[in-house]
């Protein structure tokens, strides 16, 4: 993956010789695992040209990479409304994220919402209050009788206000979360949402199978829309988040690194044989890169730049300990 982000950044920036495409060509037939990260980058970078190892010329196709990217720019002007919808300057970042581009969609149309990387607080009529994560959003929904949170993406904290009246709902795709008076947080996850409580009570109903369970203070649990997993303790840590800090606590580097992977619109990635290392910390999630300077001075890492969105984690020299 790294070779074929360094041969593409050579490839578009015009400064590649015919000695440089005759050593691409050679690496592209090397091995299908060269094509396949070839055409993984390409689709990630930009979405204009058909993967190259498909192409009877290759080369030539090569000699108009600098050309299309420039064309790619310009075709961007034109669509920065769809830009915005995804969150990202690359169009290619849809099929990175694995998300819908109607799901994107919804989340700018909706009521509230946050970009990539943006923490926001937001204090509704009733006097709750919510916070939203990275690229989240939902919508609100007030009757006479009933206060309606739709959490459309992401995840958000809420801190409810009393109000005998009227119930306290927030819906996601696989059920129904009702409020018994408290503080707790809702992730919208693929193919589950996560529920962490604080202070009070939430009550589950599922939305196909309709069951139910009440997660009390100090819980979370994860549900889909037929069933609820066993509630496990909840980690106060994850709360953090709210303050614009990610707290861990012997937590494995992939897992640090996968967290921040979305509050940014880079992409992190981790050499597999660091990724087991244990780490301890606060990192802050409004500034990336200072986050990634912090875990790498604290487990021994080097920080690798193989283009300007393309970071890697890699050990710091051979003799790197184990563990952080």
């Amino acid at each position: 993956m790294e070779q074929a982000a360094e041969w593409y950044a050579l490839l578009i920036s015009g400064e590649d010789s015919a000695e440089d495409r005759s050593q691409w060509e050679a690496w592209l037939a090397a091995s299908p695992d060269h094509r396949q990260a070839w055409s993984y980058v390409e689709a990630i970078s930009q979405r204009v040209l058909a993967p190259l190892q498909d192409t009877a010329q290759p080369r030539h196709l090569a000699d108009n990479l600098h050309a299309a990217n420039v064309r790619t720019l310009q075709r961007r002007r034109v669509l920065a409304g769809i830009a915005l919808l995804t969150g990202s300057g690359l169009l290619g970042w849809v099929g990175w994220r694995h998300t819908p581009l109607g799901g994107y969609v919804m989340a700018w149309a909706a009521d509230y919402h946050t970009a990539t990387g943006e923490i926001r607080e937001v204090a509704l009529p009733d006097g709750t209050h919510v916070w939203l994560n990275t690229a989240s959003a939902f919508n609100k929904d007030y009757r006479a009788d009933l206060r309606r949170l739709h959490l459309v993406e992401g995840e958000i904290l809420i801190a409810t206000a009393a109000d005998a009246a009227r119930p306290f709902v927030v819906d996601t795709t696989q059920g129904r979360l009702r409020a018994l008076g408290t503080r707790f947080t809702v992730r919208q996850e693929e193919g589950q949402a996560f529920l962490a409580v604080y202070h009070g009570a939430v009550e589950i109903r599922t939305a196909d199978s309709g069951a139910s369970a009440v997660i009390s203070a100090g819980q979370q649990a994860r549900f889909t829309a037929d069933a609820i997993q066993t509630p496990m303790p909840a980690d106060p840590a994850r709360e953090a988040w709210s303050r614009g800090e990610l707290v861990v606590l012997d937590v494995p580097l992939a897992e640090v690194v996968k967290e921040l992977n979305r509050y940014t619109r880079q992409h992190i990635g981790v050499d597999p044989t660091v990724a087991q290392r244990r780490i301890f910390g606060t990192f802050p999630l409004r500034d990336v890169d200072v986050a990634l300077g912090l875990l790498a001075d604290a487990a021994h890492l080097q920080i690798r730049r193989r283009m300007s969105w393309w970071i890697t984690l890699e050990a710091a020299d051979t003799h790197a300990s184990g563990s952080a």
